[in-house]
């Protein structure tokens, strides 16, 4: 099992994300190809993670191949984007809560106990959830080696942790798809022992350890 031990940006009101996230910020790798004879592409995708007092901060850079970004508003198909994911367990293991963003920084959030009947979060949630985005890459979006980069701030009250009590650990991981890209691809930070792609398995998350 994986484990990143997250660690507290003290002075981040004084420092601007980009700088505070290199200085401060954990590095991870999302590099897992868990299905290689069916998925056996894995564009890169790494980033930083670290905390402020109530929030979590996660900042993905991906570089591959295609970019699809067609879910214009939250809580789309974020899926079948280009999309990295970050999958975080209540504490108490009652359930789990999925943030999907694709390279516009729209964001599919939703939570439940497992893959069916999950509930999107209403309006007002998604405008607590921070996100910043940007790519570049060739004219045509169908092909070539596109970069780009989402960074989004979880308020730790959407999912089931109270900062004034941080829990030691919590259960995650961290996932790179692209369910209908030309390049179909499902990547993960832990490893996932499933026969067939699927990340609503909590049983395979990692650790991310708060302190």
């Amino acid at each position: 099992m994986r484990q990143i031990h997250v660690p507290f940006i003290a002075d981040f009101e004084e420092l601007d994300l980009d700088t505070a996230l290199e200085l401060e910020g954990a590095a991870f790798q999302v590099d897992q190809v868990n299905w290689p004879s069916d998925y056996p592409y894995a564009p890169f995708c790494a980033g930083r993670i670290a905390r402020t007092e109530d929030s979590l901060l996660v900042d993905f850079r991906v570089s591959g191949l295609d970019l699809r970004a067609l879910n214009t508003e939250d809580n789309g198909s974020q899926w079948e984007d280009s999309c990295v994911e970050v999958f975080l367990e209540n504490p108490d293991g009652s359930e789990y809560y999925n943030f999907e963003v694709n390279p516009l920084g729209k964001v599919l959030a939703a939570k439940g106990a497992g893959r069916e009947n999950r509930i999107r979060r209403p309006a007002e949630e998604m405008e607590e959830i921070i996100r910043t985005a940007q790519f570049e890459g060739p004219q045509e979006f169908d092909g070539g080696i596109w970069n780009w980069r989402v960074t989004v701030i979880i308020p730790f009250g959407l999912v089931g942790i109270d900062p004034e009590n941080l829990p030691e650990k919590v259960r995650a991981n961290f996932y790179k798809c692209g369910d209908k890209t030309a390049h179909p691809h499902f990547v993960s930070w832990n490893p996932v022992g499933t026969p067939a792609p699927d990340f609503h398995r909590p049983e395979f998350f990692g650790e991310l350890i708060l302190r």
